[in-house]
């Protein structure tokens, strides 16, 4: 029986009305419904109808319209109502509420979007009665039956104001009214709408009764499940029994998780106690509810264990030669740095189940030791993690919190290892030397199992509580210094020094990486900027606007030079070329901030240069000392340590016992003051090598004579005169060389290190072996 169109009357064809865009809604014919109406567009479209004849189109626009607030004509459905506005009401905030009651059932011909609103040309397509068979009959009360039944089930959904279809009268308004009660989505409502067979409609409508009024027909039965084992003391777990009822009726509960978990394990190579560990938990996760708060714990526990990595990884076969050509592509210089790297790399891939020596990179900020790591990484073609150690001062940050406590963790070594997803990546510790420990324990107490060797093999997290093999982890960790490092943890790491870079370097790598790294950054090429920069502006920028071993500083101050330049280039876009030399450097930079880095070029009284190494690299150090009358009282400032006051002292005792041999009064600390002072007081300085120093200028003090301003030394000394030993000779000399000083005093028993200090920096240097002081006072104090 297939519906006929109401092609009477032609008029109706290409009949144009304003139109109400509906949503989440759908108007049906014949009956009345309140509209909301808040659009600009949809209330011109109300404002022009109710004044002409009340007539307007009301049509449903899709679900999944991008263009909500304006739909466009491909957002809105073809079939729709035509409707009469009965009420209009204004509210206080702008928008309008009316009521309308649908006419007819239109199709749309199409849209018409004018400036005011939106329209559409449509014609009448109303459903007309169907033949009047038994078959149709059956139908008919098949539908008021499941109807009934459904609004039984069906709240809020009104039975009353539908009454029961006699014979055939009324099909179609009581089909619309069925329609618009039903608790069906709007999209199902509009499908059932354009069906233009009504006994397939009524068909299809009945399909969607009897499917909700199943689901309706089973809510009530869970609910009285649920209620039926409730009493008063378990009316605040309502909820939670309600939704396992529902689980359980739809087949899902806890058993899933532990499925999954016990499949999980099964494909993992776990050992023995992990393995144990697991069957204890997945048993006790078969019994527990899965509201209890236990049940939270232990499938945490389950998937930490399960997502760290328990897998033999595949043999990589890496080359030596490519592992040298990355680490000279990332890295210029530290040819002895990475010449060691290159034979731990060697050894690694010559023995097969060696136990590697722990890697200690050390030395000053910005000279490359994380890139380093990343370097390896790289060559080894491992997996790279980063752990920051800096700061650190719980245990339980290493080894993880035991599961007694509320949201407990594994530590930072498991945690990297589930990053990694590989049993043998290479694991970077950062700032090893910056560990603290406070009354929650000492951290690097629990880095020695994890950084020796002989043990790693089996270390034991807290959380986890087995034994996990970290035997195949490569650890690399860096450092500032090693004075802060505990021993036993020193002791289990081979430390290689990086010691800085030269000028001579600094330039190569700005030329090479920092420049053009910025010029990637800043997106300059293609851009019509040009920026050409002198070597000797390179040169200007180290030796004048940073003070350091590495390069970080000279990459922000490039970076500084781009941003003025780029700044000036976009306000004035005239000029498009940039030479930077060592005279316009400063209008980029500001005025020097180092011009004291230079030593005086004067012979002075008192007044030594000597050579200090910090965690930051190697400084100059200026020794000033001036003698006055009084009371041979000795005075000594500028935040000096402990050990570098008793250097000073055991000076003082050997300038007293040696005045005779020097030419001043053996006497004098009976009427003279002596005043040692070290500049930059704000920077605690501390260390045994300025013994030689501050004896120096002591003795130049005292007998008048000048000191040469372009040596600098280093030693510790004894009372009877001997010069001992000193570290970090290379770092030193580098601080030498950047002070333009010529002749430099180290002791004896440091000249065979020289062999492995960088040539470039021993170019144009003197660097003199002394074993007594009377030779440091012969090289200093010409005139003595």
């Amino acid at each position: 029986m297939t519906a006929k169109k109401d092609n009477d009357n032609k008029k109706n064809k290409n009949k144009v009305l304003p139109v109400i865009p509906l949503r989440e809604t759908i108007i049906l014919p014949g009956i009345i419904t309140p509209i909301l109406v808040g659009r600009s567009a949809t209330i011109n479209a109300v404002e022009e109808s109710y004044m002409d004849d009340k007539q307007i189109l009301c049509i449903t626009q899709m679900s999944n319209s991008e263009s909500d607030a304006n739909p466009k004509a491909e957002d809105m459905y073809r079939v729709g109502t035509a409707a009469r506005i009965l009420q209009i009401f204004r509210l206080p905030n702008g928008n309008i509420r009316i009521l309308a009651e649908g006419t007819s059932r239109i199709t749309v011909k199409r849209f018409y979007r004018t400036s005011q609103m939106l329209k559409a040309g449509y014609i009448e397509s109303n459903l007309v009665e169907p033949e009047r068979t038994p078959e149709f009959h059956a139908l008919i009360r098949r539908f008021s039956a499941s109807y009934e039944n459904y609004a039984k089930y069906a709240k809020s959904v009104p039975n009353n104001d539908i009454e029961t279809v006699d014979e055939y009268s009324g099909i179609m308004i009581y089909f619309y009214l069925v329609l618009s009660h039903s608790k069906l989505s709007v999209t199902v409502k509009q499908e059932l709408f354009e069906i233009e067979d009504i006994e397939t409609a009524l068909w299809e409508m009945l399909n969607h009764i009897d499917s909700e009024t199943q689901i309706l027909k089973l809510e009530k039965e869970i609910d009285k499940k649920v209620k039926s084992r409730m009493n008063k003391a378990q009316k605040d777990y309502y909820l939670h029994e309600q939704l396992k009822v529902i689980h359980k009726e739809l087949g899902i509960d806890s058993a899933a998780d532990y499925i999954k978990f016990k499949e999980k394990a099964a494909k993992l190579n776990l050992n023995k106690e992990a393995e144990k560990r697991v069957e204890e938990e997945l048993s006790k996760l078969s019994r527990i509810s899965s509201q209890s708060p236990e049940y939270a714990v232990t499938t945490s526990y389950l998937s930490w264990v399960c997502d760290i990595p328990w897998e033999q990884p595949e043999k990589t076969v890496f080359s030596i030669k490519e592992a040298r050509n990355i680490l000279d592509r990332d890295h210029y210089g530290l040819k002895k740095v990475k010449e060691r790297i290159i034979e731990h790399l060697a050894v690694m891939k010559m023995a097969k189940k060696v136990k590697g020596q722990i890697l200690c990179l050390v030395g000053p900020p910005g000279v490359g030791k994380t890139s380093l790591g990343k370097s390896v990484a790289e060559a080894l073609e491992r997996e790279f993690v980063r752990i920051s150690l800096g700061g650190v001062r719980d245990e339980s940050e290493i080894r993880g919190h035991r599961r007694t406590y509320i949201g407990s963790i594994p530590g930072v070594i498991i945690k990297s290892m589930k990053k990694a997803g590989t049993v043998n990546p290479l694991i970077m510790m950062d700032e090893i030397d910056k560990l603290s420990s406070d009354f929650r324990g000492d951290p690097a107490s629990a880095l020695l199992e994890v950084l020796d060797p002989e043990q790693n093999n089996s270390f034991r997290d807290h959380y986890l509580d087995f034994d996990y093999d970290l035997s195949k982890v490569l650890f690399i960790t860096t450092a500032n210094s090693v004075s802060s490092i505990p021993g036993p943890l020193l002791d289990r790491m081979e430390v290689i020094q990086l010691p800085g870079y030269t000028a001579f370097e600094k330039i190569h790598i700005a030329e090479e990486h920092l420049i053009p790294k910025q010029i990637m950054e800043h997106e300059i090429l293609g851009s019509g900027l040009t920026i050409d920069w002198q070597k000797e502006a390179v040169k200007k920028i180290i030796e004048n606007y940073t003070k350091e071993s590495g390069v970080r500083n000279l990459n922000r101050q490039i970076g500084k030079v781009f941003r003025k330049i780029i700044t000036e280039f976009v306000e004035c876009e005239e000029k498009k070329e940039f030479t930077l030399t060592p005279e316009n450097i400063k209008d980029y930079l500001g005025v020097e901030k180092l011009k004291n880095n230079k030593i005086n070029k004067e012979n002075r009284i008192g007044a030594v240069t000597g050579l200090a190494w910090t965690a930051l690299g190697g400084e100059t150090l200026q020794i000033e000392v001036l003698k006055m009358e009084g009371t041979g009282k000795l005075k000594l400032t500028g935040k000096l340590g402990d050990v570098m006051k008793e250097s000073a002292e055991a000076a003082y005792s050997f300038a007293r016992k040696n005045a005779e041999k020097y030419g001043y009064k053996s006497d004098f600390y009976k009427n003279t003051d002596i005043h040692i002072h070290i500049p930059e007081g704000a920077i605690p300085k501390d260390g045994p090598s300025a013994g030689v120093t501050i004896t120096t200028a002591l003795v130049s003090i005292l007998s008048g004579k000048k000191v040469r301003y372009d040596v600098a030394m280093t030693g510790e000394i004894t009372l009877c005169g001997d010069v001992l030993p000193i570290g970090g000779l290379e770092q030193k000399l580098m601080a030498a060389k950047r002070a333009e000083i010529k002749t430099v005093l180290i002791p004896a028993q440091n000249i065979p290190e020289l062999e492995e200090v960088n040539d470039k920096i021993k170019e144009n240097l003197e660097i003199i072996g002394t074993e007594k002081l009377e030779e440091v006072l012969r090289h200093a104090i010409p005139e003595l």
